[in-house]
């Protein structure tokens, strides 16, 4: 059984930071101790002088875009691209060709992922308006959560009937994942302004079109439906600042039914980004005020946001340059999410122990996600070392992502991932990654 240990580090964990070694044996960490020796010559050593350790982030929204779009991205691709920003573990959406929306194509997607996944994996099962036999059949304990989408965004699997979401609420054995943009607002915004210019809508237009008031009606309404079925809700890319009112701190977060998160890209750009990144900065929930990022930052820091994820949804750059209407949201982030985050600790805006608290433990606390999301002895050694005066630019040549772009890209960041251990087995380090072996694992939950 492989044994490693990581000398010298600089701990980030549970809201402190400590100075420990940490030995790993059999991709589990068996001892944190203030000095370990290595006590056999087969124990491959990490001095973690300069940097500091963290937990593996579990970013708990991606889109790998397989099967059925890898001309955008894939498996291998997206999960290599992943553990070079320090994300150890995912949950993938289920909005791919064919949907997931039922037990059979989930667990092709679970294959899929087995083969070829740098990464540890789950997956989130979908849900429409005529899928809830299949939804009741899913195992909590090996399957994430479940998706629906209650605006459109992106394929087809928008639940409008009022009917069939009660039921999917008051009878889903699974935490409930939601996209919330109201579709009529939209669709009446969309009409108004392709009315006014056609299909070439000023990009700048895009807030408000997928506006505020259509985050807040279709979030409010989601809201409201999980306290009348006391289904458990999260609440996914928050964007305005108005829905912030909808969340609370008053309870830890394992004991809230009710939980929200914010994306990289809306706390990092504005709406004044628009006139230079173009279509290429095109998401849903649009980015929008300045006045809404500085509120989602605060949020964020105030526990009303439970947890940062990505929202990794690559498409071309053929695609991104085409006109408002057809031009697709979503763009690549698993690589430069947790250099992002900590370039606002650099900021002085959070702190390294809130980034890891809302990158690393809270996903694994809401999902119930079993050893992992934590540096405790017992637990998986999904960990990450970080460089922080390190700096490094996004550039064509260091993107890993198959659409070949990213919405960072000039962008100098003063902190880099050194190192990445998946279940204690190191898979990138300095730029490069370490030969594909099959060292993820699918992940379990405690419920």
């Amino acid at each position: 059984m492989k044994k490693v240990l990581i000398k010298n580090a600089k701990i980030v964990n549970e809201g402190k930071i400590t100075e420990a070694d940490v030995f790993i044996e059999g991709g589990i960490i068996v001892e944190i101790a203030e000095s370990i020796s290595a006590k056999s010559p087969d124990v491959q050593i990490f001095d973690a002088e300069g940097t500091h350790l963290l937990p593996g982030v579990i970013d708990d929204q991606v889109h790998f875009r397989e099967p059925g779009l890898t001309h955008k991205e894939n498996i291998e691709m997206g999960s290599r691209a992943a553990v070079a920003g320090g994300i150890t573990s995912f949950i993938e959406m289920p909005n791919t060709i064919p949907q997931t929306t039922t037990i059979e194509k989930l667990e092709e997607k679970f294959k899929l992922a087995e083969a070829k996944s740098y990464a540890n994996y789950s997956f989130m099962f979908g849900g429409t308006n005529d899928n809830l036999e299949e939804i009741l059949k899913v195992d909590p304990k090996t399957t994430a959560a479940l998706k629906l989408f209650l605006g459109s965004s992106t394929g087809n699997m928008l639940v409008d009937d009022e009917k069939v979401l009660e039921q999917i609420f008051s009878k889903s054995p699974l935490l409930i994942a939601v996209h919330c943009e109201d579709e009529e607002t939209i669709q009446k915004n969309l009409e108004e302004y392709t009315e006014r210019y056609g299909d070439d809508i000023p990009i700048e237009e895009h807030p408000n079109i997928r506006s505020e008031e259509a985050c807040y009606k279709s979030s409010s309404r989601a809201v409201a439906l999980a306290k009348k079925t006391g289904a458990r809700l999260h609440v996914f890319h928050v964007s305005t600042e108005k829905e912030l009112s909808l969340f609370s701190n008053k309870k830890k977060l394992k004991d809230k039914k009710i939980t929200a998160e914010v994306c990289i890209h809306h706390l990092w750009f504005n709406d004044s980004d628009y006139k230079k990144k173009g279509t290429f900065i095109k998401w849903n929930p649009a980015v929008k005020t300045q006045k809404d990022q500085e509120a989602l930052m605060k949020a964020l820091n105030n526990d009303l946001l439970d947890v940062v994820a990505t929202d990794h949804a690559p498409h071309t750059k053929e695609e991104k340059k085409n006109v408002y209407t057809k031009a697709p949201s979503g763009g690549p982030l698993v690589q430069h999410s947790l250099a992002a985050m900590l370039q606002f600790y650099h900021q002085e805006k959070i702190s390294l122990e809130k980034i890891v608290e809302k990158m690393c433990h809270n996903p694994a606390i809401l999902f119930q996600i079993k050893d992992r999301g934590f540096i405790r002895e017992g637990y998986k050694a999904d960990l990450v070392l970080v460089d922080l005066n390190a700096p490094w630019s996004v550039q064509p040549d260091n993107i890993q992502y198959k659409c070949g772009w990213s919405p960072f890209e000039g962008v100098t960041f003063k902190s880099r991932v050194t190192h990445t251990f998946v279940n204690g087995n190191l898979v990138y380090r300095n730029f490069k990654h370490q030969p594909f072996a099959k060292v993820a694992e699918r992940l379990q939950f405690d419920r």
